[in-house]
């Protein structure tokens, strides 16, 4: 991790970074190594936070036993709910903020989706795209759709909205490779959601809704955060 940093700092042309966090658990290391050894970079100076990424419960406490986390990254959206259960609360509990990634499921739910771009696309071997179920997931876009025009709004904002208006510890990372893409999610800024729209979004969407897993059996296996019933979708 120290040598990893190093080269990061480098090729940034930094001093520090804001946040740094392990991509994934590293089985062959326990957590609370990996959180000492940057918590020494934290006291040099060359890192201000600490985060995690896909990790569950379990890990989540261990690593702040050792050093306080900011933030853990992890997927969140109306059709991953998975961490509502278990490592939601658990972060809550501990000041842990939520980077929310895949919060359009990779386009899935952006009222976009045309399809996959060839066989390099993720999407190509993801589940919720595979014949028989992104066609029900589908469904559960063209519903939203309905809410969507009643507020003025796309798909997408509806969604990106959704996931904001779960707490002020929650933070959606939106990526866009068009401009016309990122103002329109940047829109989810001023799209202010009421008890009775978040009401009739879970009913479109309620959870679990979604056809098939967010990653195949193999990858599922290694995520710490699917280790720990940390619930469905």
């Amino acid at each position: 991790m120290k040598n990893f940093l190093a080269y990061t700092l480098q090729r940034l042309g930094l001093d520090h970074v804001d946040i740094y966090r392990p991509a994934r658990l590293d089985t062959a290391v326990p957590v609370e190594e990996t959180i000492g050894a940057i918590g020494e970079m934290v006291q040099a100076g060359y890192v201000r936070h600490i985060g995690l990424s896909e990790v569950g419960p379990e890990t989540i406490r261990r690593a702040a036993s050792v050093h306080p986390i900011s933030d853990l990254q992890i997927e969140y959206s109306l059709i991953s709910r998975g961490i509502e259960d278990k490592i939601l609360p658990v972060c809550r509990e501990l000041g842990i903020g939520i980077t929310a990634y895949g919060v359009l499921a990779r386009g899935l739910i952006s009222g976009h989706w045309q399809g996959a771009k060839g066989p390099g696309d993720f999407r190509v071997r993801s589940p919720r795209f595979q014949e028989g179920n992104v066609e029900r997931n589908l469904a559960l876009v063209e519903t939203l759709r309905e809410i969507a025009a009643t507020k003025g709004a796309s798909v997408a904002q509806l969604a990106i909205a959704w996931v904001a208006a779960q707490g002020d510890d929650i933070v959606p990372l939106v990526g866009a490779r068009r401009r016309d893409r990122l103002s329109e999610a940047l829109g989810a800024l001023d799209l202010a959601l009421t008890p009775d729209d978040l009401a009739a979004i879970e009913q479109a969407v309620p959870k679990g809704a979604a056809a098939g897993e967010r990653y195949d059996p193999k990858q599922m296996a290694v995520l710490d955060s699917e280790k720990s019933g940390v619930g469905e979708g």
